[in-house]
């Protein structure tokens, strides 16, 4: 499909039908509903059942996805997923499954399978993390966050505690601080020092007896393992705060670091990027929520328990919980998806994914070095982080990098995050890509960077390969038209 292929509406033939419905049995009472008849035939389409599988067909080969292209945005750990996982959500003894059904009837067993799988997925997410217990309700890292602001709530309520405000480094995501409003508290940002790193001597000074707690991403947006931690954890502690994780970029960690041992108290875990299922369009997620034994009484509910005989049930028995925060039990078939992976990987499997994430992102930090600015002076975490100023010099900037990059078949990088990084450019390579496919995107961004120097014009006017050009995205914003054409 070429982009001046006709629309779907170009292609209509009056007349032209794919199905045909069979006539209706008996009358159908539509005067009953007069402000539903329309006034005159929707303005639909009409083609044959092939015409409307090719078009779309068509389009679906203009997709970038993981299965096609590398996905080198940063923070969001796009990547593959094994097959394996999609095999297994898809058996009919969980993809069938009603969530409404009986846990046992009769004797028999209609949901044992996947409560099994729920409470062991518990289980290993609490060894991986250093967590007493983990609720997998969550329905994504943000609702996980939430969740999390929850219970560190109901503890100081619990202890009759005055806390005000929650701590947040400038540099975490967004959501961090959303959270923590949300949860009825005040956000105290720290600002970053001037080299964008952390100012732990400023978050140590804003640390008080009314402190709730302190959310820290680690590793952090700057691809770094944040310093000082234990030194942080003991400075919460003593004012009867609560040390919060932001497990995003714990791909970074597997295997070698339990944020429990660090001196957490609360974790949130997003299974869709970790472990597997990339959120690409939006979900669906997962962001299971591990707790330290002191917190484990205000869990949601309900929560899954194991009898001595070997089967499982639902335990609703939590009267201090913090109660339902997700209709059932989350997104099952993603939960589904992060088991089949860590039986598929083992420990490890773990620690390997770890050490690939790494290594890929040290590597793609030292061969774009020489032509951007890196923010981390040695290695990096699971991500790298550079700074375009240099393209600020010719009058041009990241997001010309960017637009540039989609001629060359590449799929650009996270651009201006984190916030407080000029000119920002961040990049996730994972664990799955292979060095022939780092080599190429490297080589496609040097390449960027010189043209940017020959040629600055070239950058301004990408991308010219696509259907459609370059777009004014703040008049898209500002001015949205959302009237449908007549």
């Amino acid at each position: 499909m070429t982009s001046t292929s006709p629309t779907i509406y170009e292609q209509s033939v009056p007349g032209r039908r794919a199905i045909r419905w069979p006539e209706p049995i008996g009358p159908v009472p539509l005067e009953d509903h007069p402000g539903l008849l329309r006034t005159r035939p929707a303005a639909l389409p009409e083609l044959s059942e092939l015409d409307v599988v090719r078009h779309f067909t068509g389009l679906s080969r203009r997709n970038v996805s993981v299965d096609t292209h590398f996905y080198p945005l940063g923070s969001c750990t796009m990547k593959y997923n094994p097959r394996a996982g999609e095999q297994a959500a898809s058996l009919p003894g969980f993809s069938n499954l009603h969530p409404l059904w009986p846990q046992l009837r009769h004797g028999g067993q209609l949901t044992q399978g996947a409560l099994q799988l729920l409470y062991e997925l518990e289980r290993m997410l609490s060894e991986i993390c250093g967590m007493a217990e983990f609720t997998l309700q969550p329905l994504a890292g943000a609702h996980g966050e939430l969740t999390g602001i929850m219970l560190i709530a109901a503890y100081h309520r619990d202890r009759g505690n005055r806390k005000t405000h929650i701590i947040v480094p400038d540099a975490a995501h967004g959501t961090n601080p959303a959270s923590a409003a949300l949860g009825g508290y005040d956000v105290v940002s720290i600002p970053s020092r001037r080299d964008f790193h952390m100012d732990v001597d400023r978050l140590l000074a804003a640390i008080r007896p009314d402190t709730a707690g302190v959310m820290l991403t680690c590793p952090d947006t700057l691809g770094a393992f944040p310093i000082r931690i234990r030194e942080i954890a003991a400075a919460v502690h003593a004012v009867d705060g609560l040390l919060y994780y932001d497990g995003a970029n714990l791909n970074a960690l597997l295997g070698r670091v339990k944020p429990g041992e660090l001196g957490f108290d609360v974790c949130h875990v997003n299974l869709h990027k970790t472990f597997s299922t990339p959120h690409g369009g939006g979900g669906p997620g997962a962001g299971p929520v591990g707790v330290v034994e002191r917190l484990r009484p205000y869990l949601p509910i309900s929560r899954v328990r194991a009898r001595g005989d070997g089967t499982f049930f639902l335990d609703y028995d939590a009267p201090k919980s913090i109660g339902y925060i997700a209709p059932f039990y989350g997104n099952f078939a993603v939960l589904v998806r992060a088991y089949a992976y860590l039986r598929l990987l083992g420990r490890q499997g773990l620690r390997a994914t770890s050490t690939a994430a790494v290594l890929n992102a040290n590597y793609v930090q030292e061969r774009l070095r020489p032509h951007l600015d890196a923010v981390n002076p040695g290695r990096c975490m699971h991500e790298c982080v550079f700074s375009g100023r240099r393209l600020t010099a010719m009058g041009l900037h990241t997001l010309d990098l960017a637009k540039a990059l989609i001629d060359r078949g590449v799929h650009p990088p996270t651009v201006y995050f984190p916030i407080h990084v000029p000119e920002a450019i961040m990049i996730e390579p994972t664990e799955t890509e292979s060095p022939e496919t780092l080599d190429r995107f490297c080589d496609a961004v040097i390449e960027c960077l010189e043209l940017a120097r020959r040629d600055p014009e070239a950058l301004r006017l990408a991308p010219v390969t696509t259907p459609v050009g370059r777009l004014d995205e703040v008049a898209a914003a500002r001015r949205m038209d959302l009237v449908a054409p007549e």
